[in-house]
């Protein structure tokens, strides 16, 4: 995999083979991956809606935004709001956004990504995108001995019956926004808050629940990318 940086913006592509030189001029297609450390959910948001409108417009390339929030409430679109319990921190804030979805927990310690991506580069097809996802979560977690998998009829990554990460999406155009959260060191007292998805009988985990021990997030970040190399990056050099 070659890796340039400009204006801190980490472009990834894929190789055929491990002695590859990457050929500028030859790229069919790159992706682009802007790092955004620690940022508050509403700037996230606001960021997302420009790119995902510039992405339509062909202004920019696809991205993927990867990025830690103060802790906050998501509501998709058809969310159920009996499921914001009233014995949660009152101290954390509620949003009622237009992804799919219910109800999740976004904080500290849970690495989210926002995929900004044209379909029509992959597959125009809505599960298709969402299993992908789900499957590069999945291989992620393989690579730190963590075995998870899908359940059917439920979106999301699990470890036996509890969700360690969780989807939730908007698609215009079939340019993407909203994504993925994968659970490594939160606290997930917050959980306690919440109906998790609206799914009562199953719970949450966390890579560092599972493995015993607080993990390094910058290794699951750049395990992260990797996958998503592997997925999402067409075309070569």
């Amino acid at each position: 995999m070659c890796r340039e940086r400009r204006n801190n913006k980490l472009i990834l592509r894929q190789a055929q083979d491990d002695n590859f030189l990457c050929d500028m001029s030859k790229q069919v297609q790159q992706i682009i991956v802007q790092d955004l450390g620690h940022r508050s959910y509403q700037e996230v948001w606001n960021l997302q809606k420009k790119m995902q409108t510039k992405r339509i417009k062909g202004d920019i390339e696809d991205t993927l935004l990867i990025v830690e929030h103060e802790p906050v409430y998501t509501l998709g679109k058809n969310a159920d709001e009996n499921h914001l319990l009233q014995s949660r921190d009152e101290s954390v804030g509620v949003f009622q956004i237009e992804r799919g979805g219910d109800i999740t927990f976004h904080g500290p310690g849970q690495l989210v990504g926002y995929p900004i991506l044209d379909l029509s580069n992959y597959k125009k097809s809505i599960s298709w995108y969402m299993r992908t996802l789900e499957q590069l979560t999945i291989d992620v977690l393989d690579e730190f001995g963590i075995t998870a998998n899908r359940i059917e009829g439920l979106t999301g990554v699990w470890v036996g019956d509890e969700k360690i990460a969780a989807q939730g999406v908007r698609i215009s155009r079939w340019v993407t926004m909203h994504g993925f959260a994968l659970n490594v060191n939160p606290d997930l007292s917050f959980y306690d808050g919440i109906i998790p998805c609206g799914i009562f009988d199953h719970g949450v985990t966390s890579m560092e629940q599972l493995l015993g021990e607080t993990q390094n997030s910058d290794n699951v970040k750049n395990m992260v990318i990797e996958k998503f190399n592997k997925y999402f990056i067409k075309g070569e050099c």
